[in-house]
């Protein structure tokens, strides 16, 4: 058969079913405040971190929030821990103490 070029995408839908859900338990009991962030971008605005890497805060919320744990550590540890973030919330999220839950999360778990 001859060949024209095109490919078949692998799909990108999430499976939610198939997600670890034990980090986000863990965050709303442990930082109750994490529910509160309606993503409005102000953390990763002003990030000191976000202007020297590729960090950013909002995609760490999407991530737990989904379940989604495979990526959640490599970028948890680009944080300078400096709360320029929290500083600026307007919904008063515990920003710093999130990073650390997640961190505290992630090896309770083993991931």
């Amino acid at each position: 058969m001859k060949s024209f070029g095109y490919t078949i995408t692998k799909d990108r839908q999430i499976d939610f079913d198939l997600n670890d859900r034990n980090v986000t338990g863990f965050i709303n009991k442990v930082e109750p405040s994490f529910r509160l962030c309606m993503a409005c971008g102000s953390c990763t605005g002003t990030c000191s971190a976000g202007h020297f890497t590729d960090f950013n805060i909002r995609m760490i919320h999407t991530l737990v929030q989904r379940g989604e744990t495979k990526h959640l550590k490599k970028e948890i540890m680009k944080c300078m821990l400096c709360g320029k973030c929290q500083l600026v919330c307007p919904r008063g999220v515990n920003l710093r103490n999130l990073i650390l839950s997640i961190h505290t999360a992630l090896e309770t778990y083993g991931i």
